[in-house]
């Protein structure tokens, strides 16, 4: 089992920035496909990114392209997600994730959550 926790989360102005951080334990980390979930107040958990276990593919929902970038570090067992230009509509509490299968992250339900951080955006 994976052990993930979340951190970077806080209260930012529109047009700013924001980096998170998910730190794995457990299992063979540098193994594991990595996402970024979201859930909003009354809107339903959505896919924000995912990397694969060598960093060399990444996902990303429609939503924030070209304004988020995913990346890890197997060195340090740490997976980030780098928010810049962050909006309103990004107010949400971020999940880390980890799966064994990157298709998996990519269709909602991979195995692996965090407890997740709030990210709030002000207008």
């Amino acid at each position: 089992q994976v052990q993930l926790v979340e951190s970077g989360g806080g209260l930012v102005q529109a047009g700013g920035s924001l980096r998170l951080s998910c730190a794995a334990s457990g299992r063979t980390f540098s193994t594991y496909p990595m996402g970024w979930f979201r859930q909003a107040p009354g809107k339903e958990r959505e896919f924000v990114a995912a990397i694969s276990w060598t960093g060399g593919s990444k996902y990303y929902a429609d939503s924030v392209k070209g304004r988020f970038t995913i990346s890890r570090d197997n060195a340090k067992v740490t997976v980030y997600l780098q928010m810049n230009s962050l909006i309103p509509e990004d107010t949400a509490v971020y999940y880390c994730t980890a799966d064994i299968s990157i298709m998996t992250i990519r269709s909602g339900v991979p195995t692996n959550w965090g407890q997740g951080t709030q990210v709030t955006v002000s207008s």
